[in-house]
């Protein structure tokens, strides 16, 4: 068994536990995060990418909207090349009380929230596809991201800083002795190897499966893990968020998204934390509440479904369906919560706010460690690099356009490069299609992976030379991380898209099948009438 010593450990490898590694490197601390996949494997990249402003919780939870109104600022900041800075427009349907308005305006003021009345005739001048029947609308600073870019950028900060990052290291156990937590048995998923690392901390930022991580020692953390569905779809019927002006509800925001367009999500599927099966009566929510604001969106081509399981802190909170719970975040010290010293916990919170969230847990961690420095990280910009190019619309096309030819491109729907491809393998040591998913962009358009998977798993076993099996393997779940959520939408012309995958992956490259349905799915064909 392979042994690692540290200050801290870092169990997870989302945006909090990224976080937590960049804020404390930069303090000067000794930190090891281990993940069980790759980086953003788990909810920090099950969204839509919307980054709040708070609007949506002024009045049911306003320490929420302040903390995402704050946050949402100093993204701007610090990651310019992960967010889209074009604002968003919140708009009051036939559907929608009237008298919510007044109250929601109020509500952002008194959270410090900017938001303007305009014209609705200026919302449908730039946005034409929306409802035309809207009788009011505004402005707010809600928008969208790229969450792959964000963790990978801080990652990188992270590394520069000295931590190390163990992807595929799954956490068995956390270790304790004498009534202390002294860190965790692991295991290397690659190699089958055990790995104990020990640490003066460990920072249990788990998300959904913290509740997990802190049971191995015998201590409860009141979860409530609640999935929700989106949907993309084909198209990008839209340039801003559009966000309904009522009490949060299933389905009522749509973002565009590179390409294609998003929506969702719905809320109160309580379910086991690895549980991403996509409930088909959501997917029909997600398509009625869509309709409501882009009339005619239903009938566009739907690429995928897929689910998100919030990891929803409750506490002693009361609360009738989950959408009363605190969007908010919880730092649990055990040593005084439990008499279990050497574990924190991190619970709870948005993608939003998940730089605020690792301060405070580094701020503890620093006084139980005597690190006297403060933070930084809303003060230094977020390293980059040229794959950031990918969110901003257009700019990919102009490159390809103006410095590329069309035997370079490995993904034509998404404009990813063989150079992209390169360039993930030598500075982010990409091994799969699901890496270059997540780095580049590859097979997240209109096709769904069908023509570029498994030219990228080609590219990629040129320059890694991996044993064949392996390369076939990555391809395949590759194809079923791709398709399984096509299943629940499919109809019509995206049957015969999804066809069309299925005879060149079983067919010509002759794979197994490679779609299959996750428990309790069904596709759209399937459901009862």
């Amino acid at each position: 068994m392979r042994t690692i010593e540290t200050q801290v450990l870092v169990i997870g490898g989302g945006a909090t536990g990224v976080g937590v590694a960049r804020d404390l490197a930069m303090r000067g601390v000794e930190v090891v995060l281990v993940e069980r996949r790759e980086l953003a494997s788990g909810t920090s990249s099950r969204h839509t990418g919307m980054i709040h402003s708070g609007t949506r919780y002024v009045l049911r939870d306003p320490r929420a909207a302040v903390e995402c109104y704050r946050e949402n600022q100093t993204l701007r900041r610090i990651a310019p090349q992960c967010v889209v800075d074009g604002g968003a427009y919140v708009v009051l349907i036939p559907d929608d009380d009237p008298a919510y308005v007044p109250l929601w305006i109020e509500g952002c003021r008194a959270a410090g929230i900017p938001i303007e009345e305009i014209s609705v005739g200026q919302v449908l001048r730039t946005e034409p596809a929306v409802n035309p029947a809207i009788r009011r609308a505004f402005r707010s600073p809600d928008t969208t991201g790229d969450p792959w870019r964000l963790i990978e950028a801080n990652a990188a900060s992270a590394r520069q800083y000295g931590a190390r990052i163990l992807t595929y290291h799954r956490v068995l156990s956390l270790v304790e002795e004498q009534g202390r937590v002294v860190g965790a048995g692991c295991r290397d998923e690659i190699t089958g190897e055990a790995v104990q690392i020990r640490a003066a901390l460990v920072i249990n930022a788990a998300g959904v499966w913290a509740a997990q991580v802190a049971a191995t020692v015998g201590l409860s953390v009141p979860l409530l893990p609640s999935k929700g569905v989106m949907l993309a779809f084909n198209r990008r019927a839209i340039n801003r968020p559009v966000l309904r002006c009522h009490p949060p509800s299933d389905a009522d925001a749509l973002m565009p998204s590179h390409s294609v367009l998003l929506s969702g999500s719905t809320d109160g599927d309580i379910c086991e934390p690895d549980d991403v099966s996509i409930n088909p009566a959501h997917v029909q929510i997600v398509l009625r509440e869509s309709e409501k604001i882009l009339p005619g969106i239903s009938r566009s081509r739907r690429l995928r479904a897929w689910s998100g399981v919030r990891p929803l802190f409750i506490g002693e909170q009361a609360h009738d369906d989950t959408r009363q719970i605190t969007r908010s975040h919880a730092v649990l010290d055990h040593e005084s919560r439990d008499g279990k010293p050497g574990l924190l916990t991190i619970v709870g919170g948005k993608w939003t706010t998940y730089r605020l969230m690792a301060e405070e847990v580094a701020d503890l961690a620093a006084g139980k460690l005597g690190v006297t420095r403060p933070c930084r990280t809303h003060e230094e910009v977020l390293p980059s690099d040229d794959l950031a190019r990918h969110i901003w619309p257009g700019a990919a096309l102009r490159e390809v356009e103006t410095s590329a030819t069309s035997n370079e491109l490995v993904c034509e729907c998404e404009l990813a490069l063989r150079a992209d491809v390169e360039r993930c393998v030598r500075e982010h040591d990409a091994r799969t299609p699901s890496d270059l998913r997540r780095l580049a962009r590859v097979g997240m358009g209109t096709c769904q992976g069908g023509t570029c998977g498994y030219r990228a798993a080609g590219l990629l076993h040129d320059l890694r030379r991996p044993d064949p099996r392996e390369t076939c393997a990555a391809l395949q779940d590759f194809g079923q991380e791709r398709w399984h959520g096509a299943t629940a939408t499919a109809d019509g012309v995206h049957l015969r898209q999804m066809r069309l995958n299925e005879l060149l992956y079983t067919n010509v490259l002759a794979l197994p099948a490679v779609v299959r349905l996750l428990p309790h799915e069904q596709t759209i064909g399937d459901r009862p009438q």
